[in-house]
């Protein structure tokens, strides 16, 4: 199996669109990620998963905090600004962000905000497990955005 196939296996499962952020000082980053894992309901955890290279994996290092916006429809540019590579000094431009307990940016108009403290990390072939607690909790009633097949889909009630 090559790496073609394998990212083609993985895109034939539906997923929901999330950003996951970080602060440390000054510092902000984010990067757009496909999947996250609900990890424990007590305590409760989940854990995201970075690239070794990632800007925003060194910010959740330092910044030891997390935040994950689990995007809704309409927020697809959103989703594209965040996941393009090279781009980090531009993603939160003229973005509007609540700062979390934790510190980390909290994206406004997301379907769901979890504001996460990093409690352990786990190396994973070229990426890093962050599992973090699960600090505060924001609910918004949105429609999901969904990606499946190299496209983002729109929830069907």
């Amino acid at each position: 199996m090559n790496p073609d196939e394998f990212k083609a296996s993985l895109g034939c499962r539906a997923t929901g669109v999330s950003i996951v952020t970080s602060r440390h000082g000054d510092l902000v980053h984010g990067m757009t990620v496909s999947d996250f894992v609900s990890v424990s309901l007590e305590p409760p955890l989940v854990m995201v998963s970075a690239s070794e290279t990632a800007n925003t994996l060194k910010s959740i290092r330092a910044g030891k905090c997390f935040a994950l916006n689990i995007l809704c429809a309409g927020q697809e540019g959103l989703a594209n600004l965040f996941a393009v590579k090279g781009n980090e000094d531009l993603r939160f431009d003229g973005l509007e962000t609540d700062k979390a307990v934790t510190g980390a940016p909290l994206i406004q108009g997301a379907k769901v905000n979890l504001d996460c403290t990093l409690v352990a990390e786990h190396v994973a072939g070229d990426h890093v497990l962050c599992i973090g607690q699960v600090e505060h909790v924001n609910i918004r009633d949105l429609e999901p955005l969904v990606y499946y097949k190299g496209k983002y889909r729109v929830f069907a009630s």
